[in-house]
């Protein structure tokens, strides 16, 4: 049986943070295990090009819950990175931390260590802006983030439209404020993706103490008593850690391996005859993710990004990116967007996230042709879901029950949400653009049940799943890890990735789940120690 110090289990933004600090110390043997491949389709690392990974599907693995009733019926599906760099390989590139009060929240709710105050420094420590530093930013780190190469008119629009509608511009969506409008800052550098296996793994992996496995899932940790000492891979080969094992597999995957090697609601892993390591039932509880429910509009002239994709446009598009690096393919589409808060709490509770065209991932186009989308999502759910098992068997999908706005709360900030983007659509700026708006159909808004059930059937994921193995203290029976990240009544096993958030960020998850990857190989090498 081979055998090393560290196992990691996911390549992703967390993942590939942790292999690669963990493998700076030259006397420790660290093995990375990825599901997916290595992250070289060429699409991948130009930024225009993002939606056509996804939609060609090799390094998307597509989860997909059972019917939702809060979306009239159907299921919400979930597309995450199946790639090294996971996420970060295949997100739009935005780069947003969340609010202070998102972590003063954590600290809160037990996990002190976790604040605002406390968790700053890292985001700083780890970034490398280029145009940002001093309190709120670092311009020294691995993770690049830089400012637009390219701005559609359709975003300056939007951003000019919104602030005729009284929202304030804002430069910064990481500094002392979140609230306003603007151009997103992105992972991206010289005009390429700079995703978390290019920040972090690109050096590591050519160490000679680094093993990285492709192609390889993971079926269950291995116990000894109440001491993880090893994996099991699809494959039948097991494989020993000496010392720890961190599970980075994302907010679905790492709920059911750990159900799946016996840490879980003791009467749901025997109802499957899996034998009881730890009694956590919290394991799969706590499932939370944004839903956006887009505003379209069709615009008078030819302005939008549709047909960019194809034919000779598309040629001259490549060419000019491939050799000056400049150009609508170093847009990362989803360029412009922003923070309102609706209800008058003095927090945001909407994020829009803005598209110069009506394309968007998971939307059969009913109207092919020019056009904008305004996407308003809500940042706080109050809906709860589920990641449980199916079976026993690994191949088996998980049992996944999103259970969208089963809390009223959330759709009726979404309403509130799409009747503001109505507005910006009528705004100066956007209104001269505008010709007809196409979606929700003109006099929706007017009746607030009729613009419920458009919601319903229009909303979709924005990709951020989380909270379904929380952190929290240990008189918390619905807690699976503590501030260390080391998962209750076993020894050598730690949860390291978006499923450790107690709730759920308000914004874009890639930043954040990178830093806990940072802080998760801290606590493992004695570096940074948890309150």
């Amino acid at each position: 049986m081979r055998e090393f110090d560290y196992i990691v289990v996911g390549g992703g933004s967390s993942g590939s943070v942790v292999a690669a600090r963990l493998s700076e110390n030259p006397a420790n043997k660290v093995l990375l295990i990825e599901s997916g491949q290595k992250d070289s389709d060429r699409f991948i690392h130009i930024p225009g090009t993002f939606f056509k990974v996804i939609e060609k599907g090799r390094d998307v693995h597509f989860y997909t819950s059972e019917p939702d009733p809060g979306l009239k019926g159907k299921p919400n599906v979930v597309p995450q990175g199946n790639v090294l760099g996971g996420g970060s390989s295949i997100n739009a590139m935005i780069y947003i931390r969340g609010q202070r009060q998102d972590y003063d929240t954590w600290a809160q709710m037990g996990c002190r260590s976790w604040s605002y105050d406390k968790v700053l420094p890292v985001f700083r420590e780890i970034e490398g802006n280029q145009r940002l530093s001093g309190e709120f930013h670092g311009a020294e780190g691995a993770l690049k983030v830089s400012d637009r190469r390219f701005g559609h008119p359709l975003s300056w629009a939007f951003i000019r439209a919104a602030q005729e509608a009284g929202l304030r511009y804002n430069e910064d969506f990481n500094g002392e404020q979140q609230e306003g409008v603007g151009f997103y800052q992105t992972t991206t550098n010289n005009g390429r993706r700079w995703s978390a296996a290019q920040a972090f793994l690109r050096d590591a992996e050519k160490r000679s103490n680094l093993e990285i496995m492709t192609g390889t899932k993971v079926h269950k940790v291995l116990f000894e008593g109440r001491t993880a000492v090893g994996v099991l891979l699809s494959n039948g080969e097991r494989i020993k850690a000496s010392g720890e094992i961190v599970l980075t597999a994302g907010a679905i995957a790492t709920p059911k391996i750990l159900q799946l090697s016996g840490i879980g609601a003791a009467g749901q892993l025997a109802a499957h005859g899996i034998d009881v390591v730890a009694d956590l039932p919290g394991v799969g509880e706590n499932y939370q993710d944004h839903l956006e429910a887009t505003v379209q509009a069709e615009v008078r002239d030819p302005i939008s990004l549709f047909g960019q994709d194809r034919g000779v446009a598309a040629v001259g598009h490549m060419l000019q990116y491939m050799l000056t690096k400049t150009g609508v393919l170093t847009s990362t589409v989803v360029e412009s967007g922003g923070f309102v808060d609706t209800a008058g709490t003095g927090q945001p509770d909407i994020q829009f996230h803005v598209l110069p065209s009506f394309n968007g991932f998971g939307e059969r186009l009913a109207h092919p042709g020019h056009g904008i989308s305004i996407g308003p999502c809500f940042l706080r759910p109050q809906s709860r879901g589920t990641v449980k098992l199916r079976s026993s068997n690994p191949d088996d999908p998980a049992l996944f029950n999103a259970n969208s706005f089963s809390n009223p709360a959330d759709i009726e900030t979404l309403v509130r949400g799409v009747e503001l983007a109505i507005r910006i659509t009528e705004a100066p700026s956007l209104a001269r653009l505008i010709k007809r708006r196409i979606l929700p159909e003109p006099g929706v808004e007017k009746d607030p049940d009729a613009l419920r059930d458009y919601i319903r059937g229009v909303s979709k994921t924005v990709f951020h799943p989380s909270g379904t193995a929380k952190m929290g203290v240990c008189e918390d029976r619905m807690a699976v890890v503590g501030e260390d990240l080391k998962v209750f009544g076993v020894d050598r096993l730690r949860v390291a990735d978006a499923s450790i958030m107690p709730t759920l960020v308000s914004g874009n998850t890639n930043a954040p789940t990178i830093m806990i990857g940072e802080r998760a190989s801290r606590f493992i090498l004695g570096k940074d120690l948890a309150a």
